[in-house]
């Protein structure tokens, strides 16, 4: 008789991601939308994945697909007046509870490419919501310089998270780091930018990333930064509301004008209505935001 072995029971259970985003827009003029609302290819085994758009009931007049190098995906939509409706569902397989702490050497960055020089200068500059050239001298006499960046970005990150007051609503699509120093309030978006200033500020490369975020309250997209330490992007989240092992990546530039989950490129139409899921199976990891944690 042949024998079988079944899996042990003792196997750890798989753990995956599963996102959700449903959006409604008007649409008054012929417009075209720029939607980055897919997960990055990078973060992991996608095993099933829909997008769905809607004009009016029917498919738009157009859909084109890009696909950044690194992972990243942009879906631009040609929409005719009335009611554009997108939904976006994945579920996607992450490595182990521990995939996101690794060995002590230089990983690969989203993509599978070593962070290159270019990119070190690109993340170095300031842009437009990130003048971290407006905030060197105040960034210096606060957390100093030089080439010991881990304690620096720990510093900073713990700085924005006693001193900056986390108010969902609060500021506008035109605010910049400067301004969320300035008034002490602000929301992901601000908090991500100004630890991107600040790091970028005493000479560390520092990146923009938007993410889907299990545990966050209330639910929505969300948004961290990542700073370049010993060769690997660190995930940094200086609010502090979702574990950052589960944090699935969408999109990564130099701050949220890179990394907008819609844009109107063209005509006009308005966001009506937006809801975000995510849910991290078997259960939401723990976070004592101290670790070492990257994304993939």
């Amino acid at each position: 008789m042949a024998h079988f072995e079944l899996p042990g029971s003792d196997a750890p259970p798989v753990a995956t991601r599963t996102v959700t985003c449903d959006m409604a827009f008007f649409v008054s003029e012929p417009a075209e939308v720029v939607l980055q609302v897919a997960t990055s290819r990078s973060a992991g085994r996608i095993d099933v994945e829909r997008f769905e758009v809607l004009s009016d009931g029917e498919p738009p007049e157009s859909v084109a697909v890009l696909r950044d190098p690194k992972g990243a995906m942009m879906h631009i939509i040609g929409a005719s007046v009335g009611q554009l409706t997108v939904n976006y569902h994945a579920r996607i397989r992450v490595g182990g509870a521990d995939s996101s702490r690794r060995e002590d050497k230089a990983t690969p960055d989203a993509g599978g490419s070593q962070p290159s020089d270019f990119e070190r200068q690109v993340y170095l500059r300031p842009s437009r919501y990130c003048p971290n050239d407006h905030l060197v001298g105040f960034a210096v006499a606060e957390f100093g310089a030089g080439p010991a960046a881990g304690p620096r970005i720990s510093a900073i990150t713990d700085w924005i998270r006693q001193r900056i007051e986390y108010l969902p609503g609060s500021g506008t699509v035109h605010d910049s780091a400067e301004d969320t120093l300035l008034t002490g309030e602000g929301t992901c978006r601000d908090f991500a930018h100004l630890g991107i200033a600040l790091c970028r500020a005493t000479g560390i490369p520092a990146r923009f990333t938007a993410v889907y975020a299990p545990g966050l309250f209330p639910m929505d997209f969300h948004a961290v930064f990542e700073a370049l330490d010993e060769g690997r992007w660190r995930v940094h989240d200086p609010t502090g509301l979702a574990p950052r092992t589960s944090l699935v990546r969408i999109v990564t530039g130099r701050d949220a004008a890179d990394a907008a989950f819609a844009d109107i490129i063209s005509g006009t139409a308005i966001l009506e209505r937006i809801e975000v899921t995510a849910i991290a199976e078997p259960s939401l990891p723990a976070d004592d935001h101290v670790q070492i944690v990257e994304l993939a």
